[in-house]
């Protein structure tokens, strides 16, 4: 059984935790404001300078540059763009990752803590229980680490997919307007 102090400190770090991942939503929220605010103003004031442009061409082969001079840049700033959205989500949710590593670490250390006190106290004869008991909390601890591991290895290599993804878009972007040249 946990003491009323155990119980209060356990409330007091839950309490905490959960205001610092709402500090740290707020946090990517804002952040995610502020990149659709600046892309907002770039893309309209853009907007105006190219309507201005169209507005300045004298005939179809001066369109035709034009146009194809504006197709380069909005994809470089298209894959910028996502390159920070990218960035602040998985800044965001590794954030929630740690907090929730940490809270598990926490509540699997109370838990063996909990099966030692038990186990400690168990009646003379029960070994083979305690063994068992001992096994089976020990294998879920390894199932636990190894979920770990690979929901690490998993966000890894779809960021490394992204990444790649990313630079062959805007290679190909860069490559397309000097082919038609």
């Amino acid at each position: 059984m946990m003491t009323a102090e155990q119980l209060i400190a356990s409330h007091k770090a839950n309490v905490e935790t959960l205001f610092g991942l709402t500090t740290k939503a707020f946090e990517g929220v804002e952040k995610l404001v502020e990149l659709n605010l600046t892309a907002a103003k770039a893309a309209l004031s853009e907007s105006a300078h190219n309507t201005q442009a169209s507005l300045s061409v004298k005939d179809a082969q001066e369109l035709m540059s034009l146009q194809a001079s504006l197709f380069q840049p909005l994809a470089e700033k298209t894959a910028a763009y996502s390159r920070h959205l990218y960035d602040i989500s998985t800044g965001t949710s590794s954030e929630f990752a740690k907090a929730f590593e940490a809270q598990a670490a926490g509540a699997q250390k109370q838990f063996a803590n909990m099966m030692d006190a038990t186990m400690a106290n168990a009646p003379a004869g029960s070994e083979s229980a305690v063994a068992v008991m001992k096994n089976a909390v020990s294998a879920a601890s390894t199932a636990f680490e190894s979920v770990q591991k690979a929901v690490k290895q998993a966000t890894e290599m779809a960021e490394s997919n992204f990444n790649a993804m990313t630079s062959q878009a805007t290679a190909a972007v860069v490559k397309a307007p000097a082919k038609k040249r």
